[in-house]
């Protein structure tokens, strides 16, 4: 039960670049563009419906247990490529948000321990000896 709660929490962080679709000032905030053109408000708002499904899919690992190791490892994959290719430039960590800084390396790991706590109920238990 409490791992639905942790996932569900995830899913709806994660989703909500999303909110940029209906409000387009929050790029400025959450990325740190005074005047985006507007093919990047386009791309960002693109990101944001990804991260949504990415959400979405996170939230359905929560309830549907099949589904929890694929979006938990995308989820994963997709974190660590974007911490990957922001924090190693201090510039452009210096333009991040707190929430892409701080959320993502914890939702790593809660999504690594989600996946670890999947595989160890679903392995049969080990045959005393």
């Amino acid at each position: 039960m409490k791992m639905r709660v942790i996932l569900t929490i995830v899913g709806v962080i994660t989703a909500t670049p999303a909110l940029a679709l209906f409000w387009p000032q929050l790029l400025t905030s959450s990325y740190g563009l005074a005047d985006p053109d507007r093919m990047t408000t386009a791309l960002l708002q693109h990101r944001g419906v990804l991260q949504a499904a990415l959400g979405a899919a996170v939230i359905w690992g929560a309830f549907h247990l099949p589904a929890r190791v694929p979006a938990a490892a995308t989820a994963i994959i997709t974190k660590s490529v974007f911490l990957a290719l922001t924090v190693v430039d201090v510039g452009m960590r210096a333009d991040m948000n707190l929430i892409s800084l701080v959320f993502d390396p914890i939702a790593i790991v809660i999504l690594t321990i989600a996946i670890v706590l999947h595989l160890r109920e679903a392995s049969p238990a080990a045959a005393p000896a």
